[in-house]
């Protein structure tokens, strides 16, 4: 069960954990037993491990290959049967 938030006009905000079945029906205030409406809040997102520390991304860096004729990769032809069993 999700926690929801409703704001009740005379006490404030208060949470409550409801079906999300009820997530759009208003709710009873807990204090005034006035009828609330929900409101929309962001997420509590807590990160952790090496994205805590993380605050900038790094630019990428240009790699350049040589151009030698050992190293060019060569083309690959289909002679019938399967073609998405290339090499097999």
């Amino acid at each position: 069960m999700p926690l929801y938030e409703f704001r009740c006009g005379t006490c404030g905000i208060f949470d409550i954990w409801r079906a999300i079945a009820d997530r759009s029906t208003p709710a009873e205030c807990p204090t005034c037993k006035a009828s609330a409406r929900r409101i929309f809040s962001a997420p509590a997102v807590q990160l952790s491990g090496r994205l805590r520390f993380k605050t900038e991304s790094k630019e990428p860096q240009l790699v350049r290959r040589s151009v030698d004729s050992d190293t060019r990769t060569k083309l690959r032809t289909h002679r019938g049967g399967r073609p998405w069993m290339i090499g097999h």
